[in-house]
């Protein structure tokens, strides 16, 4: 039997595990420390599936009408 994946339907955004430089350049432009950005938990299944852990920072890509990509940002937590 084939595993269907989350991220395979259109309606679910890419998501993906920040690296530390990338995340220290994005918290840097906003002036935020990492703990000021918006949460999601762990045991959201999209997060579970790209193996997200407590304290990572996700990248989320959504289609925009109006800038074609927009991203944003979610601090995993318990």
């Amino acid at each position: 039997m084939r595993k269907f994946s989350l991220l395979d339907h259109q309606l679910i955004p890419k998501h993906e595990i920040m690296l530390e430089d990338e995340l220290k350049s994005v918290l840097k432009q906003y002036a935020i420390e990492k703990e000021q950005l918006p949460k999601i938990k762990v045991v959201d299944p999209v997060i579970q599936e790209i193996g997200a852990q407590v304290g990572d920072v996700v990248k989320i890509t959504r289609i925009s009408q109006t800038a074609d990509e927009a991203f944003y940002y979610r601090l995993v937590i318990a």
